[in-house]
């Protein structure tokens, strides 16, 4: 018999709904100082309404793969109208309250949404085209970013008016993937342990730990130069306009990474080697940006590392999907829940060192150089044998 179709409808829509999480995700950073008007706020209070995602991400990120082994199309589902959900409720009233609220409700969707970025691709994707839908499902969460960020310049002095947009973003995108989710999956379908069997099957598998180890400390320097880039580069007399710019670079230049780099390394066999590169690059960019900091230098290496940080996700996330099986949802949230904390772990402790960017960038450098070894150990481990339950 043969293979069952792609259904890349299936892939539009959820790039569509990852997408819209990390618009909402981002809302009120670029509208800090009129989200603090408008809610009648400090920029403290505006920055924990963003700092819930991780939070949350690292708490949920475990159960919602849970959920997505056992219950796939239902976990799914509940992402996308939570996400929906939450979104209106920021527009129900004008007070941090109802802001703080949605952002929560968006925040404990995320889980369900981004953990099925290998689900999705196993279901609904042939074999031979898994790989470039978890690096469509990945580039989409980076291109939310671009327009959140976006639809902040447009409408600066208007949060009413951006909450109403991106909640009307938010509901198409609920509607369109719950929509397409009613017509059920012709690809692999099968069911995890109950309980935290999926768990157990992950986590005692080898490859999938080393794999966790490794993306901590990619995405823990992603998040650290997205939260402190302006801080640290303005002592180098880069305006705080110029380092917005450059960190539109950043993600513009990893989305254009995702969509290039994961499907060449795939089709060839060299997902290690180019994590390698990605890992190398970023060492030599910091360094640049730590000794000649500047606009130059910071379009340069920002971009550099934006090309080859973010399409580690996409590879790491495409050999989980291989390797994991039918516990794919726990182990994608895994990944997640490492990525998470690298980002909390790596961007708290180079906010310590926001005074002295020298340090910071030498700091970012040298985790990127110690986690080089580690990708050595998977050479003695298959990246596609399926992981199996512990022994006793």
């Amino acid at each position: 018999m043969s293979e069952p179709r792609s259904r890349w409808s299936m892939i539009a829509v959820f790039a569509l709904l990852g997408a819209v999480t990390q618009t909402l995700w981002v809302t009120y950073a670029p509208v800090t100082d009129a989200a603090g008007r408008y809610y009648d706020v400090g920029d403290g209070a505006i920055g924990w309404l963003a700092n819930v995602f991780p939070l949350l991400y690292v708490v949920l990120a475990i159960p919602a793969g849970i959920v997505l082994d056992r219950w796939f199309r239902g976990g799914l589902a509940a992402g996308a109208l939570l996400t929906a959900t939450g979104a209106v409720v920021r527009i129900l009233g004008d007070t941090y309250v109802f802001a703080l609220a949605g952002q929560l409700v968006v925040a404990v969707a995320q889980p369900l949404v981004l953990n099925a970025i290998t689900g999705v691709a196993g279901r609904y994707l042939a074999e031979r085209h898994r790989p470039t839908g978890i690096a469509v499902g990945s580039a989409s969460t980076f291109a939310g970013l671009i327009v959140g960020f976006g639809l902040g310049a447009v409408f600066t002095e208007d949060v009413r008016t951006l909450l109403v947009v991106q909640a009307g973003l938010a509901a198409v995108a609920a509607v369109a993937l719950v929509s397409v989710l009613r017509t059920p999956a012709e690809h692999r379908a099968e069911v995890a342990p109950a309980g935290f069997g999926a768990l157990r099957i992950a986590w005692g598998d080898p490859f999938i730990r080393r794999l966790c180890a490794l993306v901590f400390v990619p995405f823990g320097v992603f998040v650290a130069l997205s939260t402190f880039a302006q801080p640290l580069l303005e002592p180098a007399g880069v305006a705080e306009e110029t380092a917005g710019l450059i960190l539109i670079a950043n993600v513009v230049a990893g989305v254009a990474g995702c969509a290039v780099v994961p499907v060449w390394a795939s089709r060839r066999g060299r997902e290690l080697a180019v994590l390698t590169t990605s890992l190398l690059v970023t060492v030599v960019a910091c360094v640049v940006l730590a000794l000649v900091p500047g606009v130059v230098t910071g379009f340069v290496a920002l971009a550099l590392i934006g090309f080859g940080l973010l399409p580690a996700l996409p590879i790491v996330l495409e050999l989980t999907e291989r390797r994991a099986g039918r516990s794919e949802g726990t182990a994608a949230g895994l990944m997640w829940l490492a990525g998470n904390l690298g980002g909390l772990v790596v961007a708290a402790v180079v906010g310590v060192l926001v005074g002295e960017p020298l340090l910071a960038f030498l700091l970012l450098a040298v985790l990127s150089l110690l986690t080089l070894p580690l990708l050595r150990s998977f050479s003695r481990v298959s990246t596609s044998e399926p992981a199996r339950p512990p022994t006793a």
